[in-house]
């Protein structure tokens, strides 16, 4: 069980267990109290719960089962009623839906092509580069964004932060790196963009 901010989260077998990323994404949302929120990948639901605490209301999808339980399971705990649990990858459940705020601690560690295809490696199995699902994330996000809106992403410097900075500068979204902590060998990094 872990303590954040008010929030008991429960980890659960199979699911990413939060750790520095998720805290450090969480310590830095830029949420409004008027926010449609939607989290790609809620794992054990840390982020969409204590996005659920500010925004009007949350959706959170991830395309392990498993971790849909879990979010369930700790929505329920904390007693949160503006949470919705969708499975699925990555948009494909919320189709034509528009958000103000998108996040996705993004599974950006680079990987060769023999690493692990067990469900909880998708969590954190960005491929060879490291960006395989955030490419693909990037490609449709603006899409899925209402006029203004925010998306904020946790990534690696392992996986190329400056590429991610300038595909997001194409689409047209103001970009800042808007928070930023060394751990091991990599900078963990919340990218955030404004349309």
């Amino acid at each position: 069980m872990i303590e954040y901010e008010g929030l008991l989260i429960e980890t659960c077998p199979d699911v990413y267990i939060p750790s520095d990323d998720s805290f450090l994404f969480a310590d830095n949302l830029i949420i409004k109290s008027e926010d449609k929120v939607l989290e790609i990948g809620s794992g054990t639901g840390i982020i969409s719960l204590t996005a659920s605490k500010i925004a009007k209301e949350v959706t959170c999808i991830d395309i392990n089962p498993k971790a849909v339980d879990c979010t369930k399971k700790n929505i329920e705990k904390n007693n949160i009623k503006n949470i919705k649990v969708l499975e699925g990858n990555l948009f494909e459940p919320v189709k034509s839906n528009k958000f103000d705020l998108i996040l996705f601690n993004t599974p950006y560690l680079p990987t060769d092509e023999l690493d692990s295809d067990d469900i909880l490696s998708k969590a954190w199995d960005g491929g060879v580069d490291g960006r395989e699902t955030i490419d693909f994330f990037l490609n449709d996000v603006k899409k899925f964004l209402n006029k203004d809106g925010i998306v904020q992403l946790v990534q690696s410097s392992l996986s190329n932060n400056k590429k991610t900075c300038q595909k997001l500068q194409k689409l047209g979204f103001n970009v800042e790196i808007t928070a930023n902590e060394h751990i091991f060998f990599e900078d963990i990094t919340v990218i955030t963009g404004r349309l």
